[in-house]
C-alpha cells in the first residue's frame, strides 16, 4: 500500500510503502489527532517514520490492489 504524507510549512512529502491495511493506518491516524501525539508507520523495508500531529497537511492512502499480469483490451 502506497502512502503519501503532506506536512505544514513544508513543500516536501513523505511517501513509502507499507505493509499495513488501509483500516488500520486511517485509524492511527484519528487516534493521533485525537490524543494530540505523534503518528509512527512502518514502510516495507523496517523503517519508521514518526511525525507529529500538529504537523499533519494530509494522508493519502493508496488502495490495495495486486499487479495485473498481461494485458488489457
Amino acid at each position: 500500500m502506497d502512502i503519501r504524507i503532506g506536512m505544514m510549512n513544508t513543500g516536501r512529502e513523505l511517501s513509502f510503502s507499507s505493509n499495513e491495511t488501509a483500516s488500520d493506518i486511517e485509524k492511527k491516524v484519528a487516534d493521533a489527532i485525537s490524543s494530540g501525539s505523534a503518528v509512527s508507520f512502518s514502510d516495507v523495508k523496517g523503517r519508521t517514520y514518526v511525525v507529529p500531529s500538529s504537523a499533519l497537511a494530509f494522508v493519502e492512502v493508496g488502495v490495495e490492489e495486486t499487479r495485473r499480469v498481461g494485458f488489457v483490451a
